[in-house]
């Protein structure tokens, strides 16, 4: 039983850690800051807004002790959200079990081996997904291969990396490419392990066996607790007939939840209560595909940060669950449900039809680097939000049953989020400078540091384990971001199709309320005597790009020429292209909390550079206080997730547009 915690800093997420422990948690799910999670430290001008904000920030060896200070780590399970460093957080967490030990007077080694839990590890979703990638799809796959080599040899119980299907339903994937895409991920994983021949052939069930996942389960819980026997049988198939593992152990399908919160709504948010129960219930009723591990997310999770008490309800529904029903007193309630069954073979027959396109295409890494995945999801999540706003898809208190009692739970929006401190970052960014100048003031420690970081290249270049060079350069007190560096000069860095110009829009010309908007377009665009163009911008090192990708979309529907270069992009690179493609519209995307930072540092950039008169919108989650802050600051319009309607947005892009250029508003025709 897990909550997915961590922010601020390490002192301040340790005491939440042990405060969740003491109310009957059992095991640590961490959250690490955006900067860590693609390999910066605090005072890179990249990590500018993001320190302590979705997560803790660990810079270094001390960070990682005062994060697990007074937590035994080898009698813990501890899961660790980290992809692109996971080898470096793993290698931290690693030597800080080894301290631990020394400090009681029991053997490190030993400790070491008896380390349990995850690191995330699974590229491929970032590529498609979350967007906290730094490497080109080759080299991480290599970095995850000398981590399921290493873990496998000498940290036994170590799930080195969890396929996350979770961020694929929330990009969009149907039940079938949620299913597809993550096996096809397992696939590249195991195959590079196989071929990589750190592992004897006579051990790769002990890989197998070491492989977890990490799944969504959505509202529609009779689906999804289908989609779980699917992904059960097929794991199965897999394991036996591609790996030739016959221990049926080794072959189990071992996956944890985290349920949905794409479906989490800021309208009504209290509705999400009965939401998370309902996901929960799907990926528990069946005992033959029962999840290892559950998180749940908080109900006001699409409001922002998740208070202690927030994360301790969720906790709560868990063990009411566990404790109080009678559910895991029986055997597995769905055994010869001819509806079942027939469900579960469709699934099966769909997942197998995709895998063996992306097979086809060469595997995973090819179909990442085509943007075939990428262009699929954003697919059919432009289709699912077509389906909402047409009622198709009943989101109760969004697009039915709105009217609604004054909430109780959300009378003060400002007390119903945690806030982070706003010196945290400076904080960090000072603590990170004293670490790197005490350590480099003394000789021996400089040639230390220098040491590691000169062996972490040569390795990199060699082809040899990085292992053993990274849990040097942590006991040498190397940052996180002189780790990532190193690398990043020997791998390159790489930029992800955002899988927009492939995807499918409206193709047959969208409803009533698009071709009305639509045509307010073109007529602003006659009065103009140009093309309206709208830049969507995703600044800082947020890599949840659905929303920005369906504005882009439904933006190209509706007529706007879309001006969209991806994710993780500078306030400077954002006015650049605002000046240099003679935008009419900058529509900034930031989900990470990081909007009071980064988007004041947009607008007096584009005053500076002679365009102050484009007008700025913002979409994530931010709080009424903010938004308020925002348009004092002369932000046109701020959008939140209770702004489902997209034809709604356009028009308002449009009579914004209009307003700025000192056209006459319109009034939308009645359709």
């Amino acid at each position: 039983m897990r909550t997915y915690a961590g922010h601020s800093s390490a002192a301040a997420s340790n005491a939440l850690y042990r405060r969740n422990l003491d109310k009957g948690q059992t095991g640590l799910s961490v959250a690490f800051d955006l900067p860590t999670q693609t390999g910066y430290d605090p005072d890179h001008p990249l990590a500018r807004g993001e320190v302590g904000k979705v997560g803790v920030p660990i810079s270094h060896i001390g960070d990682m002790r005062a994060l697990f200070d007074q937590i035994p780590l080898d009698r813990m399970n501890t899961s660790m959200t980290i992809n692109a460093t996971a080898m470096w957080l793993l290698a931290m967490y690693q030597v800080v079990a080894e301290e631990q030990a020394l400090a009681e007077g029991r053997d490190p080694v030993e400790a070491v081996r008896a380390l349990a839990g995850t690191t995330q590890n699974d590229i491929i979703k970032e590529y498609l997904s979350r967007g906290t990638y730094v490497f080109g799809p080759q080299p991480s796959l290599r970095l995850i291969t000398d981590m399921v080599a290493y873990t496998v040899a000498d940290i036994p119980k170590w799930n080195p990396i969890n396929i996350c299907s979770y961020h694929l339903q929330e990009a969009g994937a149907t039940p079938v490419q949620e299913i597809a895409y993550a096996m096809c991920t397992a696939i590249a994983v195991l195959d590079a392990v196989r071929d990589s021949g750190q592992v004897p052939p006579e051990r790769f069930g002990e890989v197998v066996a070491r492989i977890s996942f990490f799944v969504n389960a959505g509202v529609r819980f009779v689906e999804e607790m289908c989609k779980m026997r699917a992904f059960v049988q097929l794991w199965d198939d897999l394991t036996r007939e591609r790996y030739g593992v016959q221990d049926a152990k080794q072959r189990r399908f071992r996956y944890g939840v985290q349920v949905n919160s794409l479906g989490l709504t800021e309208a009504q948010p209290e509705n999400n209560v009965q939401r998370i129960v309902l996901e929960m219930l799907a990926v528990t009723l069946s005992k033959d595909a029962r999840a290892r591990a559950v998180q749940l997310p908080a109900w006001n999770e699409a409001l922002g940060l998740p208070r202690p008490w927030d994360q301790q309800w969720s906790l709560r529904m868990q063990q009411v669950l566990a404790f109080e029903s009678d559910l895991l007193e029986y055997d597995d309630l769905f055994a010869g449900s001819t509806v079942v069954e027939a469900k579960v073979a469709s699934l099966v027959e769909g997942a197998r039809a995709e895998i063996a396109r992306v097979q086809d295409l060469g595997g995973a890494v090819p179909a990442v680097e085509s943007g075939y995945m990428k262009s699929a999801l954003v697919a059919s999540h432009s289709l699912r939000r077509q389906r909402i706003e047409t009622g198709e898809d009943v989101v109760v208190g969004v697009n039915r049953f709105e009217t609604t009692e004054p909430n109780p739970l959300t009378a003060d929006l400002d007390a119903a989020i945690q806030t982070v401190d706003r010196d945290v970052e400076a904080k960090a960014v000072a603590a990170v400078r004293a670490w790197r100048e005490e350590r480099d003031a003394d000789v021996v420690g400089r040639d230390r540091a220098a040491a590691a970081v000169t062996a972490l290249r040569a390795d990199a270049r060699a082809g040899v384990n990085l292992m053993a060079a990274s849990l040097e350069a942590a006991r040498a007190g190397v940052t996180t971001g002189e780790w990532a560096q190193a690398l990043r000069e020997e791998f390159g860095e790489f930029r992800a199709p955002t899988g927009v110009s492939g995807s499918v829009g409206v193709s047959d010309g969208g409803t009533d309320e698009l071709r009305a908007v639509r045509d307010r377009v073109r007529r602003t665009a006659d009065a103009l005597g140009e093309r309206l163009r709208v830049l969507v911008a995703k600044p800082g090192l947020d890599g949840h790009s659905n929303g920005a990708e369906q504005i882009a979309v439904r933006a190209r529907d509706a007529g706007f020429e879309v001006v969209y270069q991806g994710i993780r992009l500078t306030p400077e690179q954002i006015v650049a292209a605002a000046v240099a493609e003679d935008v009419h519209l900058v529509g900034i995307s930031i989900l990470s909390g990081s909007h009071m930072e980064l988007v004041p540092h947009i607008i007096d950039g584009l005053r500076a550079a002679g365009a102050g008169d484009v007008p700025v919108v913002v979409g994530g989650i931010i709080p009424e206080s903010d938004a308020r802050a925002l348009q004092a600051l002369g932000v046109a319009a701020v959008f939140t997730p209770k702004d489902f309607g997209l034809n709604d947005i356009m028009g308002e892009f449009v009579e914004i547009v209009r307003r700025s250029r000192g056209l006459d508003a319109e009034v939308a025709a009645p359709v």
